[in-house]
This record gives structure tokens, sequence and C-alpha cells, in this order.
């Protein structure tokens, strides 16, 4: 559960700064940032926990939520409902937070992340395994000691 509030927030930052950041270094001194290639890389990595089973399915529950509102945003706004306020974001992400609200990024992860949550495997509880006693205790053979089939055993 505290997964599904700590981490969508940080795969957001992570991807909204690195595309942000190279999109503008690539415009303005057409070169690679390998900052936002790293955040990016790091967003990826934590984003795969939220998909992972072993978490709450209510982590990527929350998240999934949180991201497909975000990226229904910009359809609402284009159609004239104003949703979003301005400078809302620091302006080091507004630019990667245009360019992948934008393109469906953000809807196509909010959808990925519920759908991810749904599946009944999820919300099962991991049921501990029976143990079973054999029926019978093992014994030991009774030619044992006195099997003369065997070269070993022969005197």
């Amino acid at each position: 559960m505290v997964a599904g509030l700590l981490l969508p927030p940080l795969v957001a930052a992570g991807l909204w700064f690195g595309v942000g950041e190279i999109l503008v270094r690539s415009r303005t001194a057409f070169e690679i940032s390998w900052l936002g290639l790293a955040a990016l890389a790091a967003s990826a990595i934590v984003a795969a926990f939220l998909f992972g089973s072993r978490l709450s399915p209510i982590a990527s529950l929350l998240g999934g939520l949180a991201f497909g509102a975000l990226g229904i945003m910009p359809t609402l706004e284009s159609q004239g409902l104003r949703l979003l306020p301005d400078r809302w974001l620091p302006v080091m992400f507004e630019p990667g937070f245009q360019t992948v609200a934008a393109s469906g990024v953000l809807l196509f992860l909010g959808i990925a992340l519920v759908v991810a949550s749904l599946f009944p495997s999820r919300w099962r509880s991991a049921a501990e395994r029976a143990v079973y006693e054999p029926d019978y205790a093992p014994v030991q053979s009774p030619y044992y000691p006195d099997d003369t089939t065997r070269p070993m055993y022969r005197e």
C-alpha cells in the first residue's frame, strides 16, 4: 500500500524530468543527455516494481488511476475543459510532462497499471503449503544385511 503512494510519483518525476531533459538538451545543444537517459532508466526500473506480481495490487491500482487521470487531461483540455492550473509543475518537469501527456504515454501507463492490478492471482492471499505426513514410517529393507544377490554383500 505504501508503495502505491510512493512509487508512482517517483516514476512520474523521473519520466517527466528525463523526457524534458532529453528534449531540451537535444534542441539547444544537439547532444544526448546522459542524465535524462539515466532518469528514464531509473523510472523504468521503478515502474517494473509496480507491474510486478509480488507487490500489492492496490499499489498498481492507485498508480494506474493517477497516471490515467493525468493522461486524460490533455484530451479534456483540448475539448475546452480547463482542469490543470498554469505553472503547476516546476520548470524542469514542464516540457517532459507536456510531451509525455500529449503523446498518450501517461494514459498508456495508467491503463497498463490498472489492468495489471486486475489479475485474480494478485488478489489471492499467499496460502501456506499443507504439510502432509506419510501414512507409514519408512522402514529398512529386510534384505539389507543378508542380501546375497548383490556382489558387495557376498561372503
